[in-house]
């Protein structure tokens, strides 16, 4: 991997903005990206997890090591998401609703960093990190909003389409199983929409409402996913040797901005929907920032 040049990440950062923009002055308001994130969610990019690993030259048995630490840091957040309920001036529903984006990941973002990082060995990578982290993360996710809502974890992780494809290219990867080019060539142009289509949607869906309530704990949440995970991914990837590709995309992951779907989920389970929105819409923004700096900082090292 060549030496990282902060500019880089600014394309994908503005189609954020782009996103926010058309939103919210043109006619291409909320009802239409809602569909759009349908789309990408669903067909996009499944399309692109499945042809990028399919396409590349790494094996899954390639990735043990990076997997493994990328569920380290996604259980280090978990733990020090939970060791906020010991504080007891914090609003108990606020916690748990909020605690899963200290911890969760945007996929959209990981996988355009991740391309323009490495490129498809990039994708790759990014690919099966998703697929070990976000059934974790659900997990996760579900544990801390459990007290308010029953919520089947299996089975939306047995249905989720980014796990589903990864998976499944997997099997094929692993198996040797021949696939025509036409087929491969039609899911990957599909799949090539996904980077532009999904960080657009991320912007249309920026809102931040809802932080008022507890200023104190935004900042432990944003703290824990921006600084101390992006820092174990740091010290992990130098520890375990990993090669600098590998490095860089584990410490682009443990940096990333929550997931935008929190807060489809605190909706459903009875959480703070404001609080949850304006927190996924924070930590986009300080990404802007944070991702630039942590990954500069690799060179440091």
């Amino acid at each position: 991997m060549t030496a990282f040049d902060p500019l880089l990440l600014l394309p994908d950062f503005l189609l954020i903005l782009t996103g926010f923009g058309l939103c919210r002055f043109s006619t291409l308001q909320r009802p239409v990206w809602e569909v759009v994130e349908k789309l990408v969610y669903h067909l996009l990019f499944p399309a692109l997890l499945f042809a990028s690993i399919v396409r590349s030259p790494l094996r899954p048995s390639d990735a043990v090591t990076l997997a493994g630490a990328g569920m380290a840091v996604c259980l280090a957040g978990m733990v020090l998401a939970a060791c906020l309920q010991w504080y007891k001036g914090f609003d108990r529903r606020l916690l748990a609703s909020g605690a899963q984006t200290a911890f969760r990941f945007n996929s959209y973002i990981a996988l355009a960093l991740a391309e323009r990082m490495a490129g498809p060995t990039g994708v790759a990578l990014i690919a099966v990190l998703i697929a070990v982290c976000v059934p974790l993360c659900n997990v996760g996710a579900v544990w801390f909003l459990a007290r308010h809502g029953g919520h089947n974890t299996w089975k939306e992780m047995a249905r989720n389409p980014l796990i589903i494809s990864t998976l499944s290219a997997l099997i094929v990867k692993i198996l040797g199983i021949p696939l025509p080019e036409w087929l491969v060539g039609t899911v990957g142009r599909i799949g090539q929409a996904a980077l532009p289509m999904g960080l657009l949607a991320v912007g249309a869906g920026l809102r931040l409402t809802g932080l008022t309530v507890a200023p104190t704990l935004t900042t432990a949440f944003l703290v824990i996913r921006h600084g101390l995970l992006p820092l174990l991914a740091l010290v992990l990837g130098i520890v375990l040797q990993l090669p600098s590709a590998e490095k860089a995309i584990l410490l682009a992951f443990g940096a990333l901005p929550t997931a935008s779907s929190a807060y489809v989920l605190a909706v459903r389970m009875g959480g703070h929907g404001p609080f949850v929105a304006g927190l996924i819409t924070l930590s986009t923004l300080l990404g802007m920032v944070t991702v630039p700096f942590w990954l500069q900082a690799l060179r440091w090292f």
